[in-house]
């Protein structure tokens, strides 16, 4: 038994040695193993560090990108309303020159007129677009001197009328009372024929009525051979005949009157 003893003794300490040899082995593998999963995770934690930086980098970056992106957007969106503008903007002034084209064309004929109308009035000169309103101008100064003058004619004319008016109007009244006092004159010298006699009725008809200026008012005296012999009073008067009544008292005495006898006005018209 004290024989075994060292034996087992030295069996145990082989044995132990051995295992520690071993576990030596492996806590150094496990060790190596582990400072290489420390020394792993250490890289790949600084690479992951690294990412995360590198990933908010490309996160500022992103959205950076994306605000750009809206900017560019927008801006697209403006220039293509600027374009549209553009566009109809353009399309309008097409159609301005289109008409201001008609409007120079209309202007040049115009203007082509105006010149005939210049030279007409006796202006001279070439006129254009650049002295038109020059020569208008003068044509108005021109047309209001001579609008002076047509209103001061006119005036004179108006006072010349007027005189006119008033010395016809005297002419008149002078060839009025002319032709009046002619008409007395020519009564006065007027004579006319008896042409029957009712002695019993006391009455007589003359050969001449109201167309010799007779009147109801007009009295008349009878003459034979130059000399009077009586007086008669017209009682109705035709145009060509008037009847007359006998004034018997006016007779001269023994003397009847009779067809052939003459008669004129008792009361001669005043000149």
């Amino acid at each position: 038994m004290k024989f075994i003893s060292p034996i087992l003794a030295i069996i145990v300490c082989a044995a132990a040695a051995y295992f520690t040899l071993t576990a030596s082995e492996k806590f150094q593998k496990e060790q190596t193993t582990r400072l290489d999963a420390i020394s792993t995770n250490k890289t790949v934690t600084a690479k992951a560090d690294g990412n995360d930086v590198a990933i908010e980098k490309l996160e500022v970056e992103l959205e950076a990108s994306k605000q750009n992106l809206d900017v560019a957007t927008a801006s697209a969106e403006i220039l293509e309303s600027t374009e549209r503008t553009l566009q109809t903007d353009l399309s309008r002034l097409d159609d301005q020159v289109a008409s201001q084209d008609v409007e120079l064309e209309a202007l040049n004929k115009t203007l082509e007129a105006v010149k005939v109308i210049f030279k007409d009035l006796g202006f001279e000169g070439e006129v254009d677009i650049n002295n038109l309103v020059e020569k208008i101008n003068e044509i108005q100064e021109d047309t209001k001197t001579k609008r002076a003058k047509v209103e001061e004619l006119e005036t004179l004319i108006t006072g010349a009328k007027s005189t006119l008016v008033k010395k016809q109007d005297t002419v008149a009244r002078l060839v009025d009372r002319k032709q009046t006092r002619n008409v007395r004159i020519s009564l006065n010298a007027m004579e006319a024929r008896i042409t029957a006699v009712n002695q019993d009725w006391g009455f007589l008809v003359i050969g001449a009525g109201s167309n010799s200026g007779f009147t109801p008012q007009t009295t008349l005296l009878v003459k034979r051979d130059g000399k009077l012999i009586g007086r008669v009073n017209p009682s109705a008067i035709e145009p060509t005949q008037t009847i007359a009544e006998i004034d018997f008292k006016a007779l001269s005495p023994g003397v009847l009157i009779q067809p052939g006898d003459q008669v004129i006005l008792a009361n001669p018209a005043g000149n």
